[in-house]
Parts: C-alpha cells; sequence; structure tokens
C-alpha cells in the first residue's frame, strides 16, 4: 500500500465523498441486523441485507471516484473509506459465519490478515508515517470479497440460484482471500523499507 497521497489534501469535512463514506458506516450495522434477524427469531432479510450490500458497494465506487474528480480528497475520507471496507468486510464475516454459512477457518483467515495490518499501522505511527493509502491490489482483493459475501448469502437456500451463487461465491472468495493476504504481505514488506530507512538515516 502506499503511504503518501500525491494529489492535494483538504482538512475539509462536509464533502459529497465524505458524506458518501459516512452513509456507508451507518449501513454497517443495519447489515448485520439484517443478516441475523433469522438467528434471533425473525424474518429472513437476506434481501434486504443483499440491498444494502449493493449500496455500499455503489457509493464504495463513488466517493473515491468524486474525491479524485472533484478534488476534494480529504485527510478525514483516507481514514474513513479504508474504514468503512473492513467494517463491512468485518460484520458480514461475524453474520456468515454465525450462520455457519462461512467455515470458521476462512473468518480466521481473514481476521488474522486484518491483525497483520493493525500491528504495521502501529509501527508505522510510531515511526511519524500516517496510516497507508489503500492500493489498488488492496481494493481489488475487496472488491473480490465483495462480490463473494452476497452470493455466499444468496447461496443459503435451495434451487438452481442457489448453487449457481455457492459456485461464484466461493471462486471470489478464494481470489479475494488470496489478493487480501497478497496485499498485506506486501504491506509489511514497504513497512519493513521504512522502518530500516528510519533506522539508517538514525
Amino acid at each position: 500500500m502506499e503511504v503518501q497521497e500525491t494529489r492535494v489534501q483538504t482538512d475539509r469535512v462536509l464533502t459529497i465523498p465524505n458524506i458518501l463514506s459516512m452513509a456507508r458506516l451507518v449501513g454497517v450495522p443495519l447489515f448485520l441486523w439484517l443478516i441475523l434477524r433469522p438467528e434471533f427469531g425473525g424474518p429472513k432479510s437476506d434481501h434486504w441485507a443483499l440491498l444494502v450490500l449493493m449500496l455500499s458497494g455503489i457509493s464504495d465506487y463513488l466517493d473515491g471516484k468524486l474525491a479524485r474528480r472533484w478534488n476534494q480528497i480529504s485527510n478525514l475520507g483516507r481514514l474513513l473509506d479504508p474504514a468503512a471496507d473492513r467494517l463491512y468486510i468485518l460484520s458480514t464475516l461475524v453474520g456468515l459465519t454465525w450462520r455457519e454459512i462461512l467455515p470458521l477457518w476462512l473468518t480466521a483467515v481473514l481476521l488474522l490478515r486484518e491483525l497483520l495490518l493493525l500491528v504495521m499501522v502501529g509501527i508505522l505511527r510510531r515511526h511519524g508515517y500516517p496510516p497507508p493509502q489503500v492500493n489498488f491490489l488492496g481494493k481489488a482483493a475487496t472488491f473480490n470479497l465483495m462480490y463473494a459475501f452476497p452470493l455466499l448469502l444468496l447461496s443459503d437456500g435451495s434451487g438452481w440460484i442457489s448453487t449457481l451463487a455457492a459456485i461464484f461465491g466461493w471462486a471470489f472468495a478464494g481470489w479475494g482471500t488470496t489478493l487480501y493476504w497478497w496485499a498485506g504481505i506486501l504491506y509489511v514488506v514497504q513497512v519493513r523499507r521504512l522502518v530500516r530507512a528510519d533506522t539508517t538515516a538514525d
């Protein structure tokens, strides 16, 4: 992941991209509640959960595109966008694992990668560097996982649609998990180079 942003940044808070990112964050608890309703005696609301996830994906695409086009890249946006991505992934992992749609081992693999990134962010801050920018590889990983999860949710049923959803869902999950860890390893390598450069300078 890139540590520095080459575009001009702003300290503005109320920009359209930031509002879209905030809306995505508000949707996280709603999405999790919709997934878990059947586990607490409520009706199955998977289609509504899929709608929330779809709207999140659209806003994820728009906030980055609009921020670049309108020159509204902000310090807050740098935090909100990856935070929303990770919270949606985390809430989906919790919901699908709770409903036994995702195996526990896959959830553990993805959460372990998140823990690795948290450690790396801590190391960066200790050396005076800001949180990293999401690079293309990380976005591709998130893209695959955000396709995988709704398909796997849709696979929790019967009929040919559920069967196809399971096939494509697991394909996206496999690619997404691989890219997720690939991006994480590259990030560790970059952090290691920065720390080594700082140590050498001292």
